[in-house]
């Protein structure tokens, strides 16, 4: 996914260049030497007040130190698990390097397979950089009756049971359709359009539990308790009260189901803008090794260890894993949805 430049290439450019300004005309490279001259745009698929805005606005508060402290102008699109944000900046948004997207590729990613929109990844847009991977969990409220994840299955197997999700298309859907098939239980997930109003529903007494990626109830603990995590290695744990890994208490073998937030562009840029797709490349990577990211982030409550790095081939991995799982579990997925 990285731009390789040949030293052949390089010896080209440069020399290319060189004529260039001797001829009195900008080159290439210098036009773009003072990238970035004006703010990026940055389209988040899905509704504001979330754990992607929080993330976002921590990552470029530090990001844009490295961009002429360039400021980031957010734009948020829900709708149609994240396709309707997705559709608008694919084929509205121009393909400049300016207008970016910060999506979370689990849910978003699966919204796409389940739905076959007319742009694909990676052709029309693909992620170049994940900053975190979070953990699916099943919660409930701190007084619930349920104290366990048996429990929840066991009542489950008696009467459908109302789980809050933030969308139907979402890592942790798989994770608990996927245990009703194995168990024989019964979930009704109810699509809540965000964490917040999920963690409210939940809080409420609205649904019988919740599922969300770790970090949201790990910010309310004193409010909410986990009961399960779709994670064999669960890294967590110990902030959410050891929690234990689903499959080891059922014995099932459902894969790990965890949410990925990354930055994305048009893939197009890539190629007509080498030097403005490196330098947000590796700017962007330099984020997390700045204290002042992990400072700002713990500021938030979300766990810092969540926060984990990966370039634009480790994201094509993850988004190709997805798939795999999506129409793994199709039928699954496009039941509930119905």
């Amino acid at each position: 996914m990285s731009c390789v430049v040949s030293r052949r290439q390089w010896l080209i450019r440069g020399a290319w260049g060189a004529a260039a300004l001797a001829a009195g005309m900008p080159s290439r490279s210098r036009a773009q030497g003072d990238f970035p001259r004006g703010n990026f745009e940055v389209m988040i698929p899905t509704g504001a007040g979330g754990g992607a805005e929080r993330i976002a606005r921590v990552f470029t508060q530090v990001w844009r130190k490295a961009l002429h402290n360039a400021a980031f102008e957010f734009e948020f699109q829900e709708g149609a698990g994240g396709l309707v944000g997705y559709r608008i900046y694919v084929e509205r948004k121009p393909r400049d390097g300016y207008h970016l997207l910060f999506g979370n590729m689990g849910p978003e990613t699966i919204g796409i397979a389940l739905e076959r929109p007319s742009f694909r990844f990676p052709e029309d847009f693909h992620y170049f950089c994940q900053v975190d991977v979070d953990d699916s969990v099943v919660f409930v409220r701190r007084d619930s009756r349920f104290r366990t994840i048996q429990q929840l299955v066991e009542e489950a197997r008696r009467r459908p049971v109302t789980v809050a999700v933030s969308r139907i298309p979402h890592p942790v859907s798989i994770g608990l359709l996927a245990l009703g098939e194995e168990t024989g239980a019964k979930f009704n997930l109810v699509p809540y359009g965000g964490g917040r109003p999920t963690m409210v529903a939940v809080i409420n007494g609205e649904v019988d539990c919740g599922g969300l990626p770790a970090a949201n109830p790990i910010q309310l603990k004193d409010r909410v308790r986990v009961l399960g995590v779709f994670s064999d290695a669960n890294p967590l744990g110990p902030m959410m009260e050891n929690a234990p890994s689903i499959n080891k208490v059922f014995g099932t073998r459902i894969p790990d189901l965890p949410s990925a937030r990354a930055w994305a562009i048009h893939t197009s840029v890539r190629e007509r803008y080498p030097e403005r797709y490196q330098l947000l490349v590796q700017t962007a990577r330099q984020v997390f090794s700045d204290p002042e990211f992990e400072r700002l982030y713990r500021q938030t409550g979300a766990p810092w260890e969540a926060i984990t790095y990966g370039d634009a081939e480790a994201c094509t991995r993850y988004v190709q894993r997805v798939v795999q799982l999506t129409e793994r579990y199709r039928d699954l997925l496009s039941g509930a949805k119905a």
